[in-house]
């Protein structure tokens, strides 16, 4: 990598992290706080993302909170990263984000996947909607849902001949920007043959991003909306000022993440000396542990913006999504994060 390199736009994803003893309350006042300090520095957008039924994830509804995010910030683009789409019906998303587009014209990202974002009983329970929950069908939910947050709408033809329009939100001016998001082959050359921006989930799973990345742009196709490949990245990533700090801070998410790849009982977060104190004592997988973090950006500032830097250039992308998991010392307040907030600030320092 040339030493010239520009370091890229910074965004944030957000799973309104839950730690021990925390109400929902208090956690998504600290990721509204968070987004709000997020406008405040110049970050270019913030996402959360859609989980369910987790201890640690408070992020269940993607259209609430950015709701209260978008009103709360007047400059950052809010969005979701992403909306699961076979757990919905397009036409609520489509109606959702129309509404949102209208509360914060030309600041809302809609972000589709097709995981479920949960477990197998959560996910039947979600899909109790007949056709909507056919996963084979999200290509044309996809379409569906183009095509009616747009101002022009949507026609449905009937048998008869008969059409019927349909619009998401009675006399729109403008539509939400909308993405594609995956961890896999399939939602790379869906996003390339719709034309569609496309982001790889690398802050979850890593494996596969070189490939998915060289699909999307050796197949994309232009469209109206997008006449050349869209992407940017996602890495995990704790910054604090020191390395040691970082590495603390980083340890409650990585051991949640074990706990979730090792099939453990989940448990909310623990704070920062929770997680020091378990992880000699207990059965989570250390190895495990340290592969998470070891494609994760932990340090202290100077080094974590080198890295992202790299990371970027390596990748040919100009803007990475980074989900700020630094943990909380127990003494520091329930309805705030503030090493979550420091990384967001020592990065856009940097």
């Amino acid at each position: 990598m040339s030493s010239t390199a520009s370091p890229p736009a910074l965004s944030i994803l957000d799973l309104v992290p839950v730690r021990a003893g925390q109400s929902s309350a208090q956690a998504i006042a600290a990721s509204l706080a968070l987004a709000v300090r997020a406008d405040e520095l110049g970050f270019a957008r913030f996402w959360f993302a859609e989980h369910h039924n987790m201890p640690a994830v408070a992020s269940t509804t993607p259209p609430v909170l950015i709701a209260a995010a978008a009103s709360r910030t007047s400059r950052i683009r809010v969005g979701s990263g992403g909306v699961m789409l076979p757990n919905h019906s397009p036409l609520v998303v489509a109606e959702q984000f129309a509404a949102l587009e209208a509360i914060a014209p030309g600041r809302i990202d809609l972000g589709l996947g097709r995981a479920p974002g949960s477990d197998p009983v959560i996910t039947q329970l979600l899909r109790q909607s007949g056709t909507t929950s056919d996963v084979e069908r999200f290509p044309d939910h996809v379409r569906d849902i183009r095509a009616i947050v747009s101002p022009e709408g949507a026609a449905l033809q009937f048998t008869s001949g008969r059409s019927y329009d349909v619009h998401a939100t009675p006399a729109a001016t403008s539509a939400p920007e909308v993405w594609l998001l995956g961890s896999s082959d399939y939602s790379a050359q869906l996003a390339a043959s719709m034309g569609l921006p496309y982001v790889f989930a690398n802050h979850f799973s890593g494996e596969g991003l070189e490939r998915a990345l060289d699909l999307y742009r050796s197949q994309f196709r232009a469209s109206e909306g997008l006449a050349e490949p869209r992407t940017f990245l996602t890495a995990n990533a704790v910054a604090a000022a020191t390395a040691e700090e970082a590495e603390a801070r980083a340890l409650p998410q990585a051991r949640m993440m074990a706990r979730l790849r090792g099939n453990f009982p989940l448990t909310p977060l623990e704070s920062v000396e929770q997680a020091a104190a378990a992880e000699a004592s207990d059965t989570l997988a250390t190895p495990l542990i340290g592969a998470l973090r070891a494609k994760w950006f932990i340090g202290a500032a100077a080094d974590v913006s080198a890295r992202l830097t790299a990371f970027a250039a390596q990748h040919g992308v100009d803007e990475i999504m980074i989900s700020p998991v630094a943990g909380s010392y127990d003494e520091e307040p329930m309805d705030a994060s503030p090493g979550r907030v420091q990384t967001l600030e020592l990065l856009s320092a940097a």
